[in-house]
Parts: C-alpha cells; structure tokens; sequence
C-alpha cells in the first residue's frame, strides 16, 4: 500500500502548537532532550518555555539506573533540575521491584545475581542486599543492564547468555531498549540481549516503557488522575509511541531521533506526513503528531 493511502501525520515545527488542553507531558530523554553527553541545541530554552506553561512534565527514560542518578546525570550535562518535575527511569522501577519482592516470580528470583551490564550501572544493586556471582549459576538470576562495553555486539554475549539459559536463570531487564546512539554512534541496549534470551528460551522480565504500568507511575509522580489528558513525546516506535499508545495516551514522535536514518532525515529535517503514517501504521503504532526535534 502506498503512502498516499494512510491519513497524513500532522507534522509540526515544534511544540508549542501542541501543548493547550495537555495537564501533564511525559518525555523521553535520550533522542529526545540529549544524545547521551550533551543536551540538543533547542532543548534547554523548550524546556523552559514547556515549565512556564504550568504543566506538569516528567521525563521518563529506559535507563538502567536510578532515578536520582539519572537526575545526577542530566544536571552534570546541562538540564537543570528546575527544568522538570520529575524523572521516572526503567532502572528505578526495576530496583523498586527488586526490593518490594511483591509477586512469586520475583520472590522466586533469590539474591544471587549475574550482572551483565558496565560498572556504571552497579548503583542500580545498592540497598537490594544481593550477592553478584561470576558467571551463570542454577538458582541465580541476571540483571541485564546493557552490554559490558559499548563497542560489543550480541555475538559477545551468546556464550553467557547460552549458558545462562541452560542453567534455568531467569533475567530481569531494566532496559528494554533494543539500541541507542550515543554521540552518533549506535549501540545495542539491554533490550537486545534480552530479546535473544528469551529466543533462547530463558524467562525474561522487562522494566520502563512500553509497559502500560510504567505511565501509570508516572501518572503517580505527577499527582495526576487516571482521566487527566497526557502528552507523551518520544523518538521510538517500539517503547515511546508504543507504550503511550498501550497507556491511552497521545503521542508525538520527534523523527530526528533514533530513527532518523530509517526515515532518511537529516537532524532537523521535517519528514513527509503520509510516508510517516505509512511507516508507523507497519510498526503498529498510532502517531497523533510528529515534530523534527524538541522545539517550542
């Protein structure tokens, strides 16, 4: 079917032109606000201008680390802390499971622990009384953050996750992102290792968006009712406009982000609104608008 078939995405310059009748904005981080070491030309002043409206804003993010170092990390970059209200990450929700331990699959997991994942991540195991092993191990669990370092690719990582496998360990993933570009370069996240163990048969669970219970929390964060009209703008098919569309909520993508070379953009660069909406109606997404970058 071609493009000229499907309904146009509204593209808009910025988003300023989307904000009237919204109580509250959810946004991505990275893609989104920064590329993982610095924040994107417009994105400090939007935030300002998107504060300044009286919303409440909070940045949700598939990091594998707490909140507070999320936090830690966007103000060592640039991004104020009075530019948000809030921050929401996967790695959050995951050491909030982790510790309430309020379901037997997770009461099942013990407290021996494989970590695959950098050691910038280990902050996420403080306060959870786990003993990190080795390597894989009968009645074990992985916490799966990412890979070790980020020139590896999943070929690394199939000897441990096979062994892993074997040995019956369950995975919890606090990242679902299959990849990520960091300074222009892309590399895998720890969705990707976690989608090829559960191919392995191992049994996996996933943190951060796109969970329904994930927007939820941040409804939560927000002090905001479930009927409250929310925003939610990232720069993913599969975890920001496909966990907004599971939420009920509306979604705008900003094309400049991790699939800007799939859409053929340069940074910056308006996409066509029916190729969009052909190429989100493939994925299985609802896209309500579409912006170049955050721009106000």
């Amino acid at each position: 079917m071609s493009a000229s078939a499907f309904s146009a995405v509204p593209v808009y310059s910025g988003i300023g032109a989307l904000i009237d009748g919204y109580d509250g904005v959810i946004l991505d981080l990275w893609g989104v606000v920064h590329d993982g070491r610095t924040p994107y030309p417009d994105a400090v002043p939007t935030l300002e201008r998107l504060m300044a409206t009286g919303k409440k804003v909070v940045m949700l993010s598939n990091a594998p680390r707490r909140a507070t170092a999320v936090i830690n990390g966007m103000t060592d970059i640039g991004i104020a802390r009075t530019l948000y209200h809030d921050v929401l990450s996967s790695g959050e929700l995951a050491w909030r499971a982790l510790k309430r331990r309020d379901d037997d699959w997770l009461r099942g997991l013990g407290h021996r622990c494989l970590h695959i994942g950098p050691d910038r991540d280990h902050g996420l195991m403080d306060g959870l009384e786990l003993e990190r092993i080795a390597a894989p191990e009968s009645g074990a669990f992985i916490l799966n953050t990412g890979p070790w370092r980020d020139e590896e690719t999943l070929a690394d990582f199939e000897d441990v996750l096979s062994a892993a496998a074997a040995k019956g360990m369950a995975m919890i993933c606090a990242n679902p992102d299959m990849e990520v570009i960091r300074g222009g370069v892309r590399i895998i996240c720890a969705g990707t290792l976690a989608q090829h163990y559960g191919e392995l048969g191992g049994d996996v669970r996933a943190f951060g968006k796109p969970h329904p219970a994930t927007y939820d929390a941040c409804l939560e964060l927000m002090g905001l009712k479930a009927e409250a009209r929310m925003l939610a703008i990232g720069d993913s098919f599969a975890t920001d406009i496909a966990g907004a569309n599971a939420a009920g909520l509306d979604a705008v993508l900003v094309t400049s982000g991790i699939h800007g070379e799939e859409l053929g953009l340069a940074y910056g660069e308006a996409p066509d609104g029916a190729r969009l909406a052909a190429v989100a109606a493939a994925r299985g997404v609802r896209l309500t608008a579409a912006v170049p970058v955050l721009r106000w």
